[in-house]
């Protein structure tokens, strides 16, 4: 008798998953049994916690561009799911989520670990059923994958444990409401209509002075992105999730933008006259230009989301690389290029500028910044990068210059603490002959990807080997993010009952664990250091004891955050280094704009 929670596992199989994310729990008795019976394909990959095991499920989707799926047992596991989902969700990935359920005759009862799963998972789901019948499975199970795809979002399917254990009915009974569905989804053809896409044209070629932003919806249109820039004599600037689209050596391209961003990014944008967006729903409006100041032009295959981050003239509900090549041969190349020319030149400049503030080291101390920019040129050219959030993820923002054929990635929308580890240890099943390399920090390592070098020394046959799994954990003892942010924002000075953290051996529990441990204190030994991570035949935990007081410089410190800032600054316990180390930044940018400076 083949069981319900076999079919489901087939069925999963027939969809194109090969790998499961999750952690065992009686509310998945039946289907943990059936992962057995599979022998391996599906695999049921054990993680150590079952946020990690939905964030491994999304980093899949976001490397393969396919389905990621995770399974959790019943009550607290399921809750567990919901961090990794909406990591999901608000970067819009498809991921199946299948979570087991009390037995059907208990529900209602206020049962042990009995959780109103439906209600729970309304908000991430863009679809979400309970299986009540073998003969429902099937179709529930078809249009989870088919919403996930066509929503680029999450679905998730409840298995109550007895109904895993019942005989399965892959074949419905022929029966009124009975439904009978298929395996099997393409990719739609989106394009906007003639109107729009002439109106859009009409725009971009009035402009005198064009800003691009792309985002990830870019992807696979990096030829039609580079021409239409050509042809704008545009620069463009990159939101984090679409870092991969571009090369970042073309010298029209002004890395991210923001906070984390660059000051060609700030500038092009804030100066602008058209800005054209492609793919993007980045949201911060006071790093986009004032309203009326700039016409605008976006590119967004889903209509809901198009024209409310920057009021847009033209509105191209499409396809990125469709839309683009229908609307490329209506744009006219612009003869004046002077303003391509200031962003070429201001692209230099910050190359400069960031050099110069990665050699700045105080007092013997590792400046976080040279780690990233010793990496950046000896980065492999089939290389995922991944980074968690914190202060390490600027310098992965601002010093690493990806190259054609690499990967990156990291929580964009939800921003959440944790994705780092799990996001690459997902890279490293789906790419095991590529190096992949996390930036990670002490505060985001501590909180949960400490765990998982357990999962990773458990599958080290498949994660071990030449080319590396590296984790790069920068070790400030310091939440530094948000300590940075408490005195811009909140105008408050370092708390150190909440901002500091122990010190931790991260080097050292590796080893304990069978990986490699390389720990690195000395400004001379960071190539070295990195050399041998990425000669390693081994996971890795790179750990850099670095100096905390670096501060993370926007493009332009705003009015109000420099009020604050000020403010915090008169009692703050580290105000003599930080207020050393933030000057010696700001005169490397004065220096670097100096007339007569060699270009």
């Amino acid at each position: 008798m083949q069981q319900v929670a076999d079919y489901i596992v087939g069925r999963l199989r027939e969809w194109g998953v090969h790998r499961v994310y999750g952690y065992p729990g009686d509310g998945i008795n039946g289907l943990l049994g059936a992962f057995d019976r599979a022998e391996g394909d599906p695999q049921f990959v054990q993680t150590r916690h079952e946020e990690m095991a939905a964030f491994m499920a999304c980093g899949h989707a976001k490397f393969t561009g396919e389905v990621g799926c995770c399974v959790s047992t019943s009550g607290p596991g399921a809750i567990h799911l919901l961090n990794g989902l909406y990591d999901a969700k608000l970067d819009h990935q498809p991921v199946v989520a299948v979570v087991g359920q009390q037995k059907r005759i208990s529900q209602g009862a206020h049962y042990q670990q009995e959780v109103h799963l439906e209600s729970l998972f309304a908000d991430v789901s863009e679809f979400i059923q309970s299986c009540m019948h073998p003969g429902q499975v099937r179709h529930v199970i078809d249009r989870a994958f088919k919403t996930a795809l066509t929503t680029r979002s999450v679905a998730t399917i409840v298995v109550p444990v007895d109904l895993q254990e019942e005989e399965a009915q892959p074949a419905p009974p022929r029966t009124h409401g009975a439904v009978y569905s298929s395996v099997g989804w393409s990719q739609p053809r989106v394009l906007p209509n003639r109107e729009e896409l002439g109106k859009a044209a009409e725009v971009l070629n009035e402009g005198s002075k064009v800003a691009m932003l792309i985002g990830q919806g870019a992807k696979h249109a990096e030829s039609e992105v580079v021409e239409a820039a050509e042809l704008l004599g545009a620069g463009v600037a990159k939101a984090l999730l679409g870092r991969e689209v571009l090369d970042d050596d073309l010298p029209f391209v002004t890395g991210p933008i923001g906070l984390l961003g660059s000051q060609p990014s700030d500038d092009m944008v804030m100066n602008c006259d058209t800005l054209f967006m492609i793919g993007s729903s980045f949201p911060y409006a006071e790093w986009l230009p004032e309203e009326g100041s700039a016409r605008g032009v976006e590119i967004d295959i889903d209509g809901s989301m198009i024209g409310v981050r920057y009021p847009m003239d033209a509105h191209l509900v499409g396809d990125a690389k469709e839309t683009l090549k229908e609307l490329i041969p209506l744009l006219k190349r612009k003869e004046d290029r002077s303003w391509r020319e200031r962003i070429e030149e201001n692209i230099r400049t910050w190359n400069r500028t960031m050099e110069d503030r990665a050699g700045q080291h105080f007092q013997g101390q590792i400046n976080p910044q040279a780690v990233a920019q010793v990496l950046s040129p000896l980065l492999p050219d089939d290389c995922i990068l991944t980074a968690d959030s914190g202060s390490a993820t600027n310098w992965w923002a601002r010093h690493l210059k990806l190259r054609n054929g690499m990967r990156a990635s990291l929580s964009g929308t939800l921003a959440t603490m944790g994705p780092g580890v799990p996001y690459a240890i997902a890279a490293k099943f789906d790419y095991p002959d590529h190096p992949v390399i996390a930036f990670v920090g002490d505060g985001a390592f501590q909180m949960n990807g400490m765990n998982e070098m357990i999962t990773v020394q458990r599958y080290a046959e498949q994660l071990g080997g030449s080319p590396p799994l590296i984790f790069c954990v920068f070790n400030n003892q310091d939440l530094n993010q948000v300590t940075w942010e408490q005195r811009a924002m909140g105008g408050d000075p370092k708390f150190m009952g909440s901002q500091y953290i122990p010190d931790v051996p991260y080097a050292q529990y590796a080893e304990l664990l069978g990986m490699k441990g390389i720990y690195c204190e000395e400004i001379g030994k960071i190539e070295d250091s990195w050399q041998q991570a990425l000669a390693s035949d081994r996971p890795v935990v790179l750990e850099f004891k670095v100096d905390q007081e670096i501060p993370p410089l926007p493009p332009h410190i705003k009015k109000e955050q420099g009020k604050k800032s000020a403010k915090a600054m008169v009692h703050d316990p580290e105000k003599v280094g930080i207020g050393v180390r933030g000057f010696r930044h700001k005169l490397s940018e004065f220096y670097e704009n100096l007339p007569g400076r060699d270009r």
